[in-house]
């Protein structure tokens, strides 16, 4: 079978010098990164009044309807006459326009933070109407910055367009896959090369399993979303120069219509398997229930790989993230390596309302901008929208869309259902790991630097945390593994 050869980039980055372009930081939206109770205090004002004028509205809407019934009440019986009846009707009505007015005013005058908070909050009220109202001033005022200079504007279209589609319910548009596949390759190289986001994943989590599998020749690692296989040539490399070693890789689909491309990274790395003269073999296993996980021969050392919600990669349903930690209990591995985006991340508190999520999301990708702005000089500008296009766009509509908050019935269940660690427990990373991480980091343009604490080493851009790897051991309570009858 014939298959497109990919060329992997071996060496880590920080063995050749690394050149960084600067730009000056872009001012962000006009509150500067406030935090949801800053918003809250704002002396501006706030949602709550906005949604109180919109009950007086439809209050005053209730009162015409009562007066046009008395009105047929009072012309039948002749008790007033229809000159008065008329003079309280135009009374209301021109009280309705004003409030429209005011309403229609204060929209004006706010800032498009105050404005997007407004729009989240109306949707956590279930006041799905002044929600679109608040969306479609935004689309109005931002209608021309998509391909606008400023991508602070640009990111609050983002947010934008995820409110509008979450009041209106609006269905997700097909996207061409093949174009769609070229472009997110395209990102994925500059995010790669320009970004020590991709990097400090990858390396992180080849380190882990590199120290997990000292002294051992047979390594199984099962890797929740392998994607293109990026993360796993430099691990190649460094298991070819032990002698006898080999690795078996098995990739969990979650979706049949993937496993084509699953097939094609699997050949991929075992072309480049032979060529570094490693005894290497590739697998995959169609995961939508635990019981599945049967299906899987455990070699002599397992290792669980799992990347989630990282910039660069699809969204995936709680339930499969759900189903796989699950399934890994019965196998019991060595360990577990778990990189994920903060802002998903397991241990953030399950009862944050929408209103607050959306303030952290909005944090959250404005620093993430913040952050990949700092590796573009101003010849990169085209590349830059690439990557908010391909990334930014699509992680900030997923997140806004599908997070549950009571009012729409067609969310899929992504971030408040978290998978349970129970039956695992963390582990610090080693010294060598926080020292290659930070090293890593100092390639790359100011801004950037590393957290260890609490059993996690954590990708940070100036305050905020962005990425965060983790090792975790079963504990003594947790179930044994499977028979393993079959070997490499």
């Amino acid at each position: 079978m014939e298959f497109e050869k990919m060329y992997f980039d071996v060496e880590p980055s920080y063995i050749i010098d690394h050149h960084c372009c600067s730009l000056e930081t872009a001012l962000p939206f006009q509150n500067n990164h406030l935090s949801f109770q800053d918003y809250v205090s704002n002396d501006i004002v706030s949602t709550e009044n906005f949604l109180e004028m919109e009950t007086d509205i439809k209050d005053f809407d209730s009162i015409a309807k009562n007066c046009a019934l008395d009105h047929e009440n009072v012309v039948h019986k002749r008790l007033l006459p229809c000159q008065e009846i008329q003079e309280t009707m135009d009374i209301l009505a021109a009280e309705q326009s004003h409030l429209k007015d005011i309403q229609d005013e204060l929209m004006e005058e706010s800032s498009l933070t105050d404005l997007l908070l407004m729009g989240a909050e109306a949707i956590e009220a279930g006041n799905v109407r002044f929600a679109s109202l608040v969306a479609l001033r935004l689309k109005d005022i931002l209608s021309d910055q998509e391909n606008g200079d400023n991508p602070m504007d640009r990111l609050a279209l983002y947010f934008t367009q995820g409110l509008l589609d979450k009041s209106l319910a609006a269905p997700e548009l097909p996207e061409d896959p093949v174009s769609q596949q070229t472009n997110a390759i395209t990102a994925f190289q500059m995010v790669q090369e320009l970004s020590p986001y991709v990097k400090f994943a990858h390396f992180t989590a080849n380190q882990a399993i590199l120290e997990a599998a000292e002294g051992l020749q047979e390594i199984h690692v099962i890797d929740f979303d392998v994607m293109e296989g990026i993360q796993w040539p430099s691990l190649m490399v460094d298991l070819a120069a032990r002698e006898d070693a080999s690795l078996r890789i098995t990739a969990i689909v979650g979706d049949k219509r993937s496993s084509c491309n699953i097939q094609q990274t699997g050949f991929r790395l075992q072309d480049f398997a032979n060529s570094i003269n490693l005894s290497f073999s590739f697998d995959q296993v169609l995961v939508t229930k635990e019981e599945d996980f049967e299906e899987i021969k455990v070699g002599h050392t397992l290792i669980a790989n799992c990347m989630i919600n990282q910039l660069h990669m699809p969204c995936r349903e709680s339930s499969l993230v759900k189903t796989f930690f699950n399934g890994l209990r019965k196998l019991s591995p060595k360990i577990l390596v778990l990189v994920q985006e903060e802002l998903f991340s397991f241990s953030k508190a399950p009862s944050t309302s929408f209103a607050e999520f959306f303030c952290e999301a909005l944090d959250h990708y404005t620093a993430l901008s913040d952050s990949l702005r700092s590796g573009f000089c101003g010849g990169y500008k085209l590349a830059l929208k690439i990557i908010e296009r391909e990334f930014l766009r699509k992680r900030i509509l997923d997140s806004v869309k599908h997070f549950p908050c009571g009012i729409m019935g067609n969310e899929s269940n992504m971030l408040p259902d978290y998978p349970s660690m129970n039956g695992f427990r963390p582990i610090p990373m080693s010294s060598c790991n926080v020292t290659q991480a930070k090293h890593l980091i100092s390639l790359f343009n100011g801004g950037y630097w590393v957290q260890n604490e609490h059993c996690k080493l954590t990708l940070c851009w100036k305050s905020r945390p962005l990425t965060t790897a983790s090792i975790w051991v079963p504990t003594a309570s947790s179930k044994t593994s499977l028979a393993r009858s079959t070997y490499f």
